[in-house]
Protein backbone atom coordinates (compact mmCIF):
# COMPACT_ATOMS: atom_id res chain seq x y z
CA UNK A 1 0.00 0.00 0.00
CA UNK A 2 0.85 3.70 -0.22
CA UNK A 3 2.84 5.34 2.96
CA UNK A 4 -0.47 8.27 3.02
CA UNK A 5 -3.48 7.61 4.60
CA UNK A 6 -6.44 9.56 4.34
CA UNK A 7 -10.04 10.51 6.41
CA UNK A 8 -13.02 8.92 3.52
CA UNK A 9 -13.89 12.15 1.37
CA UNK A 10 -18.11 13.37 1.55
CA UNK A 11 -20.86 12.20 -0.70
CA UNK A 12 -21.34 13.33 -4.11
CA UNK A 13 -23.96 15.53 -5.55
CA UNK A 14 -26.82 13.98 -8.35
CA UNK A 15 -25.36 13.85 -11.76
CA UNK A 16 -27.93 15.38 -14.30
CA UNK A 17 -27.82 14.32 -18.18
CA UNK A 18 -25.99 16.46 -20.66
CA UNK A 19 -28.92 17.63 -22.04
CA UNK A 20 -32.74 17.41 -21.38
CA UNK A 21 -35.13 16.11 -23.95
CA UNK A 22 -36.74 19.71 -23.95
CA UNK A 23 -33.66 21.79 -24.92
CA UNK A 24 -32.89 18.65 -27.17
CA UNK A 25 -35.77 18.90 -29.22
CA UNK A 26 -36.15 22.93 -28.47
CA UNK A 27 -38.09 23.91 -32.10
CA UNK A 28 -36.13 27.67 -31.56
CA UNK A 29 -32.55 25.74 -31.49
CA UNK A 30 -32.86 22.87 -33.73
CA UNK A 31 -34.70 22.18 -36.89
CA UNK A 32 -37.72 19.81 -37.26
CA UNK A 33 -36.29 16.38 -37.38
CA UNK A 34 -36.75 14.33 -40.79
CA UNK A 35 -38.20 10.70 -40.13
CA UNK A 36 -35.77 8.03 -39.61
CA UNK A 37 -36.73 4.25 -40.87
CA UNK A 38 -36.22 1.82 -38.37
CA UNK A 39 -35.66 4.85 -35.03
CA UNK A 40 -37.75 4.15 -31.95
CA UNK A 41 -40.18 5.68 -30.28
CA UNK A 42 -38.75 6.95 -26.61
CA UNK A 43 -40.82 4.10 -25.08
CA UNK A 44 -39.03 1.35 -26.90
CA UNK A 45 -35.86 3.10 -26.16
CA UNK A 46 -34.63 0.31 -23.75
CA UNK A 47 -34.07 -1.58 -27.00
CA UNK A 48 -31.11 0.52 -27.78
CA UNK A 49 -29.49 0.02 -24.51
CA UNK A 50 -26.05 -2.52 -24.90
CA UNK A 51 -22.82 -1.67 -25.26
CA UNK A 52 -22.27 -2.91 -29.33
CA UNK A 53 -25.53 -0.65 -30.46
CA UNK A 54 -24.85 2.42 -28.47
CA UNK A 55 -21.47 2.01 -29.78
CA UNK A 56 -22.68 2.01 -33.26
CA UNK A 57 -24.80 5.15 -32.56
CA UNK A 58 -21.86 6.81 -30.98
CA UNK A 59 -19.81 5.70 -34.90
CA UNK A 60 -23.17 7.49 -36.97
CA UNK A 61 -23.09 10.77 -34.68
CA UNK A 62 -19.46 10.86 -35.32
CA UNK A 63 -19.80 10.65 -38.85
CA UNK A 64 -23.14 12.79 -38.69
CA UNK A 65 -20.73 15.44 -37.60
CA UNK A 66 -18.02 14.87 -39.63
CA UNK A 67 -20.05 15.17 -42.60
CA UNK A 68 -21.68 18.48 -41.18
CA UNK A 69 -25.03 16.57 -40.90
CA UNK A 70 -26.95 18.77 -38.12
CA UNK A 71 -30.25 16.85 -38.79
CA UNK A 72 -28.83 13.29 -38.71
CA UNK A 73 -26.75 14.48 -35.58
CA UNK A 74 -29.41 15.30 -33.50
CA UNK A 75 -31.50 12.09 -34.35
CA UNK A 76 -28.96 10.28 -32.80
CA UNK A 77 -28.37 12.63 -29.74
CA UNK A 78 -31.93 12.47 -28.82
CA UNK A 79 -31.89 8.70 -28.75
CA UNK A 80 -28.10 8.96 -26.73
CA UNK A 81 -29.41 11.06 -24.47
CA UNK A 82 -32.38 8.99 -23.76
CA UNK A 83 -30.40 5.71 -23.45
CA UNK A 84 -27.07 6.65 -21.69
CA UNK A 85 -28.12 8.86 -18.34
CA UNK A 86 -25.30 9.86 -16.39
CA UNK A 87 -25.81 8.37 -13.53
CA UNK A 88 -26.60 4.78 -15.16
CA UNK A 89 -24.84 1.61 -15.15
CA UNK A 90 -21.23 1.18 -16.82
CA UNK A 91 -22.27 1.41 -20.43
CA UNK A 92 -24.71 4.25 -20.36
CA UNK A 93 -22.25 6.37 -18.03
CA UNK A 94 -19.35 5.48 -20.64
CA UNK A 95 -21.76 6.35 -23.48
CA UNK A 96 -22.60 9.37 -21.96
CA UNK A 97 -18.97 10.89 -21.46
CA UNK A 98 -18.43 9.86 -25.35
CA UNK A 99 -21.67 11.98 -26.11
CA UNK A 100 -20.50 15.16 -24.02
CA UNK A 101 -17.12 14.77 -26.21
CA UNK A 102 -19.15 13.98 -29.52
CA UNK A 103 -20.53 17.71 -28.63
CA UNK A 104 -17.56 19.52 -27.69
CA UNK A 105 -16.20 18.63 -30.75
CA UNK A 106 -18.91 19.91 -32.87
CA UNK A 107 -18.64 23.45 -30.32
CA UNK A 108 -15.09 23.33 -30.75
CA UNK A 109 -14.91 22.85 -34.31
CA UNK A 110 -17.50 24.60 -36.05
CA UNK A 111 -18.13 21.87 -38.18
CA UNK A 112 -21.97 21.27 -37.36
CA UNK A 113 -23.09 24.88 -36.75
CA UNK A 114 -26.55 23.82 -35.64
CA UNK A 115 -24.85 21.16 -32.86
CA UNK A 116 -22.57 23.78 -31.48
CA UNK A 117 -25.17 26.67 -31.59
CA UNK A 118 -27.51 23.97 -29.07
CA UNK A 119 -23.95 23.36 -26.30
CA UNK A 120 -23.54 27.41 -26.73
CA UNK A 121 -27.39 28.18 -25.57
CA UNK A 122 -27.02 25.65 -22.57
CA UNK A 123 -24.27 27.44 -21.50
CA UNK A 124 -21.80 24.17 -21.53
CA UNK A 125 -22.61 23.82 -18.12
CA UNK A 126 -23.32 20.16 -18.46
CA UNK A 127 -20.52 19.76 -20.69
CA UNK A 128 -17.64 21.11 -18.25
CA UNK A 129 -15.49 18.34 -16.82
CA UNK A 130 -14.74 19.08 -12.94
CA UNK A 131 -11.35 17.65 -12.21
CA UNK A 132 -10.07 17.74 -9.01
CA UNK A 133 -6.82 19.26 -7.84
CA UNK A 134 -5.60 16.34 -5.07
CA UNK A 135 -3.55 17.04 -1.77
CA UNK A 136 -0.85 14.84 -2.00
CA UNK A 137 -2.94 12.65 0.92
CA UNK A 138 -5.96 12.58 -1.50
CA UNK A 139 -4.06 11.31 -4.26
CA UNK A 140 -1.73 8.46 -2.71
CA UNK A 141 -5.71 7.01 -1.20
CA UNK A 142 -6.64 7.60 -4.43
CA UNK A 143 -4.49 5.39 -6.22
CA UNK A 144 -4.59 2.79 -3.62
CA UNK A 145 -8.47 2.22 -5.01
CA UNK A 146 -7.15 -0.20 -8.14
CA UNK A 147 -4.36 -1.88 -9.71
CA UNK A 148 -4.47 0.63 -12.44
CA UNK A 149 -1.48 2.19 -11.38
CA UNK A 150 -0.38 0.15 -8.09
CA UNK A 151 0.48 -2.65 -11.04
CA UNK A 152 2.96 -0.43 -12.21
CA UNK A 153 4.25 0.39 -9.14
CA UNK A 154 5.41 -3.21 -8.20
CA UNK A 155 6.30 -4.26 -11.14
CA UNK A 156 8.81 -1.11 -11.64
CA UNK A 157 10.05 -1.26 -8.24
CA UNK A 158 10.74 -4.76 -7.78
CA UNK A 159 12.49 -4.21 -11.15
CA UNK A 160 14.71 -0.90 -9.77
CA UNK A 161 15.66 -2.72 -7.01
CA UNK A 162 17.37 -5.82 -8.71
CA UNK A 163 18.98 -3.62 -10.81
CA UNK A 164 20.41 -0.85 -8.43
CA UNK A 165 21.62 -3.86 -5.95
CA UNK A 166 25.20 -2.51 -5.06
CA UNK A 167 25.28 0.68 -5.60
CA UNK A 168 25.75 3.45 -2.99
CA UNK A 169 24.00 6.41 -4.91
CA UNK A 170 20.93 5.68 -7.25
CA UNK A 171 19.87 8.44 -9.97
CA UNK A 172 15.93 8.57 -10.54
CA UNK A 173 14.23 10.24 -12.79
CA UNK A 174 10.76 9.66 -12.37
CA UNK A 175 8.41 10.64 -15.56
CA UNK A 176 5.40 9.25 -13.85
CA UNK A 177 1.52 11.06 -14.57
CA UNK A 178 1.01 10.25 -10.47
CA UNK A 179 3.60 12.79 -9.34
CA UNK A 180 5.94 10.54 -7.70
CA UNK A 181 3.18 8.43 -5.79
CA UNK A 182 5.71 5.24 -6.19
CA UNK A 183 8.67 6.90 -4.75
CA UNK A 184 7.31 6.37 -1.09
CA UNK A 185 7.10 2.76 -1.64
CA UNK A 186 10.65 2.19 -3.25
CA UNK A 187 12.17 4.32 -0.78
CA UNK A 188 10.88 2.43 2.23
CA UNK A 189 11.74 -0.99 0.38
CA UNK A 190 15.20 0.38 -0.36
CA UNK A 191 15.44 1.37 3.55
CA UNK A 192 14.41 -2.14 4.11
CA UNK A 193 17.15 -4.08 2.34
CA UNK A 194 20.05 -2.05 3.75
CA UNK A 195 21.72 -1.35 6.77
CA UNK A 196 23.52 1.69 5.49
CA UNK A 197 21.08 2.61 2.66
CA UNK A 198 22.40 4.21 -0.48
CA UNK A 199 21.49 8.21 -1.46
CA UNK A 200 19.13 8.70 -3.52
CA UNK A 201 18.51 11.30 -5.80
CA UNK A 202 15.27 11.96 -7.88
CA UNK A 203 14.68 14.14 -10.45
CA UNK A 204 11.08 15.01 -12.24
CA UNK A 205 10.09 16.95 -14.74
CA UNK A 206 8.43 20.04 -14.10
CA UNK A 207 5.51 19.89 -16.54
CA UNK A 208 3.04 23.07 -16.84
CA UNK A 209 0.74 20.80 -18.82
CA UNK A 210 -2.64 20.66 -16.59
CA UNK A 211 -3.31 16.63 -17.27
CA UNK A 212 -5.12 14.59 -14.60
CA UNK A 213 -4.45 13.49 -11.83
CA UNK A 214 -3.80 16.86 -10.64
CA UNK A 215 -1.83 18.14 -7.76
CA UNK A 216 -3.11 21.24 -5.63
CA UNK A 217 0.68 21.76 -4.40
CA UNK A 218 3.85 22.88 -6.71
CA UNK A 219 6.61 20.13 -6.93
CA UNK A 220 8.70 22.80 -5.01
CA UNK A 221 6.35 21.59 -2.12
CA UNK A 222 5.95 17.68 -3.19
CA UNK A 223 9.57 17.33 -3.00
CA UNK A 224 10.33 18.44 0.19
CA UNK A 225 7.43 16.02 1.60
CA UNK A 226 9.18 13.19 -0.21
CA UNK A 227 12.67 14.73 1.38
CA UNK A 228 11.23 14.39 4.66
CA UNK A 229 9.30 10.66 4.53
CA UNK A 230 12.55 9.77 3.21
CA UNK A 231 14.38 11.08 6.00
CA UNK A 232 11.96 9.02 8.35
CA UNK A 233 13.54 5.95 6.65
CA UNK A 234 16.55 6.69 7.61
CA UNK A 235 17.40 7.47 3.47
CA UNK A 236 18.67 10.52 1.99
CA UNK A 237 16.95 12.01 -0.40
CA UNK A 238 17.88 15.02 -2.43
CA UNK A 239 15.20 15.98 -5.02
CA UNK A 240 15.31 18.63 -8.24
CA UNK A 241 13.04 19.35 -10.41
CA UNK A 242 14.07 20.26 -14.11
CA UNK A 243 11.80 22.50 -15.85
CA UNK A 244 10.68 20.61 -19.07
CA UNK A 245 7.46 19.25 -20.82
CA UNK A 246 6.30 16.23 -22.89
CA UNK A 247 5.42 18.80 -25.63
CA UNK A 248 8.79 19.24 -26.28
CA UNK A 249 10.02 15.86 -26.28
CA UNK A 250 11.32 16.49 -22.38
CA UNK A 251 14.67 17.67 -24.74
CA UNK A 252 15.19 19.91 -21.75
CA UNK A 253 15.33 17.00 -19.64
CA UNK A 254 17.36 15.11 -21.49
CA UNK A 255 19.73 17.65 -21.92
CA UNK A 256 20.66 18.58 -18.39
CA UNK A 257 20.80 15.10 -17.60
CA UNK A 258 23.27 14.66 -20.62
CA UNK A 259 25.07 17.47 -18.82
CA UNK A 260 25.31 15.50 -15.43
CA UNK A 261 26.37 12.55 -17.33
CA UNK A 262 29.65 12.54 -16.65
CA UNK A 263 29.50 13.05 -12.89
CA UNK A 264 27.30 10.04 -12.03
CA UNK A 265 29.18 8.33 -14.72
CA UNK A 266 32.43 8.69 -13.18
CA UNK A 267 30.80 8.12 -9.45
CA UNK A 268 29.10 5.09 -10.11
CA UNK A 269 25.62 6.41 -10.23
CA UNK A 270 23.09 4.03 -10.94
CA UNK A 271 20.50 5.23 -13.21
CA UNK A 272 17.18 4.93 -13.37
CA UNK A 273 14.61 6.02 -16.23
CA UNK A 274 11.18 5.14 -14.60
CA UNK A 275 8.54 5.64 -16.99
CA UNK A 276 4.60 5.71 -15.65
CA UNK A 277 2.11 6.44 -18.01
CA UNK A 278 3.61 9.49 -19.12
CA UNK A 279 5.63 8.79 -22.51
CA UNK A 280 2.68 8.64 -24.69
CA UNK A 281 2.22 12.09 -24.20
CA UNK A 282 5.04 12.80 -25.88
CA UNK A 283 3.51 14.37 -29.73
CA UNK A 284 3.57 11.29 -32.43
CA UNK A 285 3.42 13.82 -35.49
CA UNK A 286 6.69 13.93 -37.12
CA UNK A 287 8.74 16.87 -37.45
CA UNK A 288 10.72 18.26 -40.16
CA UNK A 289 13.64 20.57 -39.51
CA UNK A 290 13.52 22.52 -42.70
CA UNK A 291 9.48 23.05 -41.71
CA UNK A 292 9.59 23.38 -38.15
CA UNK A 293 12.32 26.21 -38.04
CA UNK A 294 9.73 29.05 -37.80
CA UNK A 295 6.96 26.93 -35.41
CA UNK A 296 9.81 25.56 -32.91
CA UNK A 297 10.73 27.54 -30.20
CA UNK A 298 14.66 28.19 -30.13
CA UNK A 299 14.66 28.40 -26.05
CA UNK A 300 12.09 25.44 -25.68
CA UNK A 301 15.12 22.46 -26.05
CA UNK A 302 14.58 21.07 -29.09
CA UNK A 303 17.90 21.83 -30.32
CA UNK A 304 18.99 18.82 -28.00
CA UNK A 305 17.51 16.79 -30.70
CA UNK A 306 18.96 18.48 -33.72
CA UNK A 307 16.60 20.90 -34.52
CA UNK A 308 18.48 24.11 -35.93
CA UNK A 309 16.51 27.41 -36.97
CA UNK A 310 19.22 27.69 -39.85
CA UNK A 311 19.01 24.09 -40.88
CA UNK A 312 17.89 23.47 -45.04
CA UNK A 313 17.60 19.71 -44.22
CA UNK A 314 14.67 18.02 -45.20
CA UNK A 315 15.05 14.99 -42.40
CA UNK A 316 11.46 14.16 -41.18
CA UNK A 317 11.93 12.00 -37.42
CA UNK A 318 9.58 11.32 -34.28
CA UNK A 319 9.62 13.25 -31.30
CA UNK A 320 9.18 9.90 -29.34
CA UNK A 321 12.39 8.09 -31.61
CA UNK A 322 14.73 11.25 -30.41
CA UNK A 323 13.36 10.93 -26.79
CA UNK A 324 14.36 6.99 -26.82
CA UNK A 325 17.44 7.49 -28.33
CA UNK A 326 18.50 10.20 -26.43
CA UNK A 327 17.72 7.47 -23.43
CA UNK A 328 19.63 5.10 -24.43
CA UNK A 329 23.28 7.61 -25.28
CA UNK A 330 23.00 8.06 -21.08
CA UNK A 331 23.68 4.34 -20.62
CA UNK A 332 21.05 4.32 -17.96
CA UNK A 333 21.31 1.16 -15.35
CA UNK A 334 17.93 0.33 -16.08
CA UNK A 335 14.64 1.63 -18.35
CA UNK A 336 11.13 0.49 -17.02
CA UNK A 337 7.87 1.83 -19.30
CA UNK A 338 4.85 0.80 -18.28
CA UNK A 339 1.71 2.27 -20.00
CA UNK A 340 -1.63 1.32 -21.17
CA UNK A 341 -2.08 -1.39 -23.46
CA UNK A 342 -4.82 0.24 -26.29
CA UNK A 343 -4.02 2.42 -29.86
CA UNK A 344 -5.57 5.40 -29.86
CA UNK A 345 -3.46 6.96 -32.46
CA UNK A 346 -5.52 6.89 -35.37
CA UNK A 347 -5.84 10.28 -37.75
CA UNK A 348 -9.26 8.64 -37.98
CA UNK A 349 -12.11 9.61 -35.92
CA UNK A 350 -14.35 6.62 -35.62
CA UNK A 351 -11.13 4.28 -35.21
CA UNK A 352 -10.17 6.31 -32.57
CA UNK A 353 -13.58 6.36 -30.91
CA UNK A 354 -14.32 2.45 -31.62
CA UNK A 355 -10.79 2.07 -29.98
CA UNK A 356 -11.33 3.77 -27.21
CA UNK A 357 -14.93 3.01 -26.61
CA UNK A 358 -13.66 -0.36 -26.53
CA UNK A 359 -10.68 0.24 -24.07
CA UNK A 360 -12.44 2.64 -21.65
CA UNK A 361 -15.17 0.22 -20.23
CA UNK A 362 -12.93 -0.94 -18.03
CA UNK A 363 -12.58 2.10 -16.14
CA UNK A 364 -16.14 2.18 -16.03
CA UNK A 365 -16.87 -0.82 -15.15
CA UNK A 366 -14.55 -1.80 -12.24
CA UNK A 367 -15.24 1.51 -10.67
CA UNK A 368 -18.86 -0.18 -9.20
CA UNK A 369 -16.89 -2.89 -7.54
CA UNK A 370 -15.41 -0.77 -5.29
CA UNK A 371 -17.01 2.65 -4.99
CA UNK A 372 -20.00 3.09 -4.54
CA UNK A 373 -22.63 5.96 -6.61
CA UNK A 374 -22.41 9.26 -4.86
CA UNK A 375 -19.17 8.95 -3.93
CA UNK A 376 -16.72 11.79 -4.06
CA UNK A 377 -13.42 9.22 -4.81
CA UNK A 378 -15.86 7.89 -7.71
CA UNK A 379 -16.69 11.57 -9.45
CA UNK A 380 -13.21 12.69 -9.40
CA UNK A 381 -12.01 9.07 -10.96
CA UNK A 382 -14.39 8.96 -13.69
CA UNK A 383 -14.04 12.76 -14.70
CA UNK A 384 -10.47 11.83 -15.03
CA UNK A 385 -11.84 9.28 -17.70
CA UNK A 386 -14.22 11.56 -19.21
CA UNK A 387 -11.51 14.25 -19.47
CA UNK A 388 -9.44 11.28 -21.41
CA UNK A 389 -12.64 10.65 -23.66
CA UNK A 390 -13.07 14.43 -24.42
CA UNK A 391 -8.88 14.80 -25.46
CA UNK A 392 -9.13 11.73 -27.55
CA UNK A 393 -12.26 12.77 -29.38
CA UNK A 394 -12.71 16.56 -29.03
CA UNK A 395 -9.17 17.47 -30.04
CA UNK A 396 -6.36 17.37 -32.71
CA UNK A 397 -3.04 18.53 -33.26
CA UNK A 398 -0.66 19.03 -30.36
CA UNK A 399 -3.75 19.42 -28.15
CA UNK A 400 -4.74 15.86 -28.55
CA UNK A 401 -2.24 14.38 -25.98
CA UNK A 402 -3.68 10.92 -25.12
CA UNK A 403 -1.99 9.19 -28.14
CA UNK A 404 -1.55 5.69 -26.32
CA UNK A 405 0.50 3.05 -28.36
CA UNK A 406 0.16 -0.37 -27.45
CA UNK A 407 2.58 -2.55 -25.81
CA UNK A 408 3.84 -4.21 -29.56
CA UNK A 409 4.50 -0.83 -30.59
CA UNK A 410 6.54 0.14 -27.74
CA UNK A 411 8.74 -2.90 -27.92
CA UNK A 412 9.48 -1.83 -31.41
CA UNK A 413 10.31 1.44 -30.57
CA UNK A 414 12.53 0.52 -27.80
CA UNK A 415 14.24 -2.17 -29.99
CA UNK A 416 15.05 -0.12 -32.64
CA UNK A 417 16.61 2.74 -30.13
CA UNK A 418 18.84 -0.27 -28.98
CA UNK A 419 16.89 -1.26 -25.76
CA UNK A 420 17.05 -4.96 -25.17
CA UNK A 421 14.13 -6.52 -23.14
CA UNK A 422 14.63 -7.44 -19.33
CA UNK A 423 12.52 -10.05 -18.07
CA UNK A 424 10.94 -9.42 -14.64
CA UNK A 425 11.79 -12.18 -11.93
CA UNK A 426 9.51 -14.10 -10.06
CA UNK A 427 9.64 -11.73 -6.99
CA UNK A 428 8.27 -9.21 -9.23
CA UNK A 429 5.14 -11.72 -10.04
CA UNK A 430 4.62 -12.64 -6.42
CA UNK A 431 4.65 -9.32 -5.25
CA UNK A 432 2.50 -8.01 -8.44
CA UNK A 433 0.02 -10.99 -7.24
CA UNK A 434 0.01 -10.29 -3.98
CA UNK A 435 -0.84 -6.56 -4.79
CA UNK A 436 -3.58 -7.57 -6.46
CA UNK A 437 -4.81 -10.31 -3.94
CA UNK A 438 -6.03 -6.66 -2.57
CA UNK A 439 -8.28 -6.08 -5.34
CA UNK A 440 -11.58 -7.42 -6.96
CA UNK A 441 -11.37 -10.75 -8.67
CA UNK A 442 -11.79 -9.47 -12.08
CA UNK A 443 -8.14 -8.42 -12.05
CA UNK A 444 -5.50 -10.80 -13.15
CA UNK A 445 -1.77 -10.92 -14.49
CA UNK A 446 -0.30 -12.71 -17.39
CA UNK A 447 3.07 -13.02 -19.11
CA UNK A 448 3.83 -11.63 -22.60
CA UNK A 449 7.50 -13.40 -23.22
CA UNK A 450 9.37 -11.12 -20.75
CA UNK A 451 6.55 -8.60 -19.74
CA UNK A 452 3.67 -8.24 -17.42
CA UNK A 453 0.17 -7.72 -18.14
CA UNK A 454 -2.66 -6.40 -16.24
CA UNK A 455 -5.98 -7.46 -17.29
CA UNK A 456 -9.12 -7.00 -16.64
CA UNK A 457 -11.70 -9.84 -17.09
CA UNK A 458 -9.33 -11.19 -19.53
CA UNK A 459 -8.67 -7.83 -21.37
CA UNK A 460 -5.28 -6.35 -21.87
CA UNK A 461 -5.33 -2.70 -19.25
CA UNK A 462 -1.57 -2.05 -18.88
CA UNK A 463 1.54 -3.33 -19.59
CA UNK A 464 4.93 -2.74 -17.92
CA UNK A 465 8.39 -3.20 -19.68
CA UNK A 466 11.96 -3.27 -18.14
CA UNK A 467 14.97 -2.57 -20.26
CA UNK A 468 18.45 -3.03 -20.60
CA UNK A 469 20.84 -0.83 -22.73
CA UNK A 470 21.65 -3.49 -25.75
Amino acid sequence: MMQFTEIPPPLLHHTSPLFSNQTLMNKNQIHRTRPWPGFPSSKALGNFGDANCMEQLLVHCANAIESNDATLAQQILWVLNNIAPADGDYNQRLTCGFLRALIVRAARSGSCTMLAAMANANNMTNLTIHTHKFSVIELASFIDLTPWHRFGFTAANAAILEAVDGYSIIHIVDLSLTHCMQIPTLVDAIASRHEVPPRVKLTVAGATEDVPPMLDLSYEELGSKLVNFARSRNVILEFQVIPSSYSEGFANLIEQLRMQHLVYAESGEALVINCQMMLHHIPEETLSSSSSSSSIDPNSGLSSYGFESSSSSASITSLRTMFLKSLRSLEPTIVVLVDEDVDLTSNNLVCRLRSAFNYLWIPYDTVDTFLPKGSKQRQWYEADICWKIENVIAHEGLQRVERIEPKSKWVERMRNANFRSLSFGEDAVLEVKTMLDEHAAGWGLKREEEDLVLTWKGHNVVFATAWLCA
